[in-house]
């Protein structure tokens, strides 16, 4: 499994060198990530290594707090990487589409119609159903609102991941990859990226 921690950057636009066409894309931040901790099948009980990103500037004695990203990367059978091992974007050179891991925007306590697309209620006057979720309860059994019911609450700032996401460019100089789309979470947020 190959994978790299990034930020974002912002959304541009590429144009192929090749068709000229114009596709919007995100632009991603990747500088080379290290590999803190290897966990193996016989001591952990699973193959895999804790990679770190984007070092911190003051971070005192405790290594654990000198990168501002960690993650967990499952590793393949074949792989073999060792803890102080660089990952950079030459790993997805050759891989085509990624699975993108990201926070979405928060954005704050919302109602039923803008965090679940229901309807409205009558707009005429004597209504007083406009926006609300309507009826919510049940009868004497079981006398309560059930587990998992749509209602109002936090809108956004959730885990989301985007499967089948087609890598548009890669700039190894510079430590930048472009994805076609947009990509959840807000400029300067952390994404991970895997192979698919």
């Amino acid at each position: 499994m190959k994978g790299i921690l990034t930020r974002k950057l912002g959304m541009s636009q590429f144009i192929s060198p090749e068709s000229g066409e114009v596709s919007p894309v995100t632009v991603l931040e990747a500088p080379a990530n290290t590999v803190l901790q290897v966990k193996k099948t016989d001591k952990d009980g699973y193959k895999a290594v804790v990679i770190g990103a984007f070092e911190r500037k003051n971070f005192g004695k405790n290594d654990n707090k000198k990168y501002k990203f960690i993650q967990e990367l499952s590793l393949a059978g074949d792989e073999e990487l060792k803890k102080g091992d660089k990952i950079t974007l030459e790993s997805l050179k050759e891989i085509k589409t990624v699975k993108v891991t990201g926070t979405s925007k928060g954005k704050g306590f919302s109602g039923v119609v803008r965090k679940y697309n229901f309807g409205r209620g009558r707009e005429t006057h004597g209504s007083h159903h406009h926006r609300e979720p309507g009826s919510v309860g049940t009868c004497a059994k079981p006398g309560r609102i059930l587990r998992g019911k749509k209602m109002p609450g936090q809108y956004g700032n959730t885990q989301v991941t985007i499967r089948s996401t087609e890598i548009v460019d890669i700039d190894l100089d510079k430590n930048l990859i472009a994805l076609r789309g947009s990509v959840p979470g807000a400029v300067n947020s952390f994404i991970f990226l895997q192979e698919n």
